[in-house]
């Protein structure tokens, strides 16, 4: 078994390449700087590789692309992404169009290639956000292009069923990371990466989706706020908190 992740040398990534290498995957695991990477290959051991990629670049793109054509890989964890913050008219442009390249593009690009040769019994795991189905004012193109994921993968997951193969679009809420301390948000909201890893990984093993939030709480929160009048909902999440977390 072969699995990519990207995005993996912190936070969610780098709990799922552990997960997956401890349950006997080959692991390549896919991110900017090679730092991170080299420490997680010191973890998992042998057996695993890893490619120094920045998928918000065509370069970066191209390359990880080739890696996963023809590379019987089973499994494709499309985990890389980024958030730019703060009131879009005073953001740069260049900051929202770098978020829709790695969040929409890079998800695009390596899910086609994914596909166009997985083997009956694959699986492709889209990281989404909770915030793909409540848009949060202050983070507009991040989630935006996370509704965008979870549209994407609900019609994979209707158009690969035929051919057996399992698409599903990962939503976690808040995600306490190295980076993230989710101090000033409920504790009840906050998961860590390895709860967020093992409800995908629950997941996948029961065949649930297309669509799949990490956790009772979110699920709840996400349903309420869905029931309230837009307006109200909008204004709810506008409230300071913690960023989401950056894949």
């Amino acid at each position: 078994m072969k699995a990519l992740v990207t995005g993996a040398s912190a936070g969610i990534g780098r709990a799922f390449a552990v997960s997956l290498a401890a349950d006997g995957y080959s692991v390549t695991a896919v991110a900017r700087g090679a730092e991170g990477l080299e420490a997680l290959m010191v973890e998992l051991g042998a057996g695993h590789d890893y490619l120094i990629a920045d998928l918000a670049t065509d370069e970066g793109l191209r390359v990880t692309a080739e890696r996963l054509r023809g590379g019987g890989y089973t499994l494709l964890i499309n985990n890389a992404g980024t958030a730019s913050h703060g009131d879009f008219a005073e953001q740069s442009l260049e900051s929202a169009l770098t978020t829709l390249d790695l969040n929409c593009k890079a998800v695009v690009v390596l899910a086609h290639s994914f596909l166009g040769s997985a083997a009956r019994g694959s699986a492709l795991v889209n990281v989404s956000s909770t915030l793909g189905r409540t848009p949060k004012p202050g983070t507009g193109v991040y989630s935006a292009s996370k509704g965008f994921v979870i549209a994407f993968s609900e019609t994979l997951w209707h158009e690969q069923k035929p051919r057996g193969v399992q698409v599903m679009a990962l939503c976690p809420g808040v995600t306490a990371t190295a980076a993230q301390a989710a101090t000033d948000v409920p504790a009840w909201l906050v998961q860590s990466p390895q709860q967020v890893v093992d409800s995908a990984r629950k997941a996948l093993s029961d065949k649930t989706g297309p669509v799949v939030l990490t956790s009772r709480a979110n699920r709840i929160f996400t349903a309420a706020l869905r029931l309230l009048p837009r307006r109200a909902a909008l204004s709810l999440l506008a409230q300071p908190a913690t960023r989401p977390a950056v894949r």
